[in-house]
């Protein structure tokens, strides 16, 4: 029996939420090679891969429009360049709980700014249910306090992440999950590269121990290409509104993946928190879906398989 649009997209949507929460003890491993330069490499590696599949999906004669071009331009610079720039100093500031704090209240932040870049009130259900999960998310991060300086660096990083959805929502009628993974991936390799190039010269890149290589293969991988296409199928399914709550589970599933490697031990908040990021996803879950991105037919040869049809679907994506 196939699953509802709502199922898929909360599957989708929970995996790579997961993901994201369990790259935390990946990341720190990784953490000593220079920053620039990594992920420079990491984005490389990832569009090697992402580019052969939006060809194989029938993406080849495909071209963004000037509009769409700019769109995806702004997406890869905020939400993949800006983001990781700013959530590493971030850290070095305030350190992961207060960071987590702040960004933590991403479910409420798309609940508000999703329907406003539309012209719609948001729902009255789904900001309650945003509320709880931002909430569930600070209580799991222990409120953490932090620096200023890391404040600011963390509410840039907030920015980012909700950009990296918003923003590309108009482009996945047309582009697809795949389409526009592959795009912000393939321009966010020139934007590290030439940056590490006049920042660090030389020092950009160096030979990557055999844990920094695994961790590197991680992160191109499973939190670039395999992360990148659930989330942006899952913002064709559910809309930034409702997708934005399994954002929620990033600190939950960071605080369990320690606890499974031996690095931390759960702890009461977490596990509150945790029940309180269930409650407010599976309420938002029950709200109207909205927000789901438009149902416009694509150009032939835009999506795959199901996908395909799915998207040509006139009742949603």
């Amino acid at each position: 029996m196939p699953l509802s649009d709502t199922a898929s997209g909360a599957l989708r949507a929970g995996t790579a939420m997961t993901m994201l929460g369990c790259s935390t003890a990946v990341s720190a491993a990784f953490a000593g090679y220079p920053l620039l330069g990594g992920q420079a490499v990491r984005y490389l590696l990832a569009a090697a891969l992402l580019v052969p599949i939006a060809l194989r999906s029938g993406l080849r004669g495909l071209r963004p429009t000037r509009r769409e071009y700019g769109r995806l331009v702004l997406v890869s610079a905020s939400g993949v360049f800006a983001f990781n720039v700013l959530l590493v100093q971030a850290v070095r500031h305030s350190g992961p709980a207060a960071v987590g704090s702040v960004v933590g209240a991403a479910p409420l932040l798309l609940a508000v700014l999703a329907p406003a870049l539309v012209r719609r009130r948001p729902h009255g259900r789904t900001v309650v249910a945003a509320a709880v999960v931002a909430v569930g998310a600070a209580v799991a991060q222990g409120l953490g306090g932090g620096s200023a300086a890391g404040t600011w660096y963390a509410l840039g990083t907030l920015g980012c992440e909700a950009g990296f959805s918003l923003l590309a929502v108009p482009l996945l009628p047309r582009l697809g999950p795949v389409g526009v993974s592959a795009w912000v991936t393939v321009l966010a390799v020139p934007m590290f590269a030439v940056t590490a190039a006049v920042r660090d010269g030389r020092a950009a890149l160096r030979t990557p121990t055999g844990a920094e290589l695994a961790a590197l293969l991680y992160l191109a991988v499973v939190m670039t290409v395999v992360a990148f296409l659930l989330w942006y199928g899952a913002l064709g399914r559910l809309g930034p509104e409702r997708a934005g709550l399994f954002a929620g589970l990033v600190p939950i599933t960071s605080a369990a993946a320690a606890a499974v490697l031996g690095t931390g031990t759960a702890r009461a908040g977490e596990v509150a928190g945790a029940l309180l990021v269930g409650a407010g996803v599976v309420l938002g879950l029950r709200g109207p879906s909205a927000g789901a991105a438009p149902a416009a037919a694509p150009a032939a040869g835009t999506a795959d398989g199901p996908e395909r049809a799915r998207a040509a679907a006139p009742a949603g994506p």
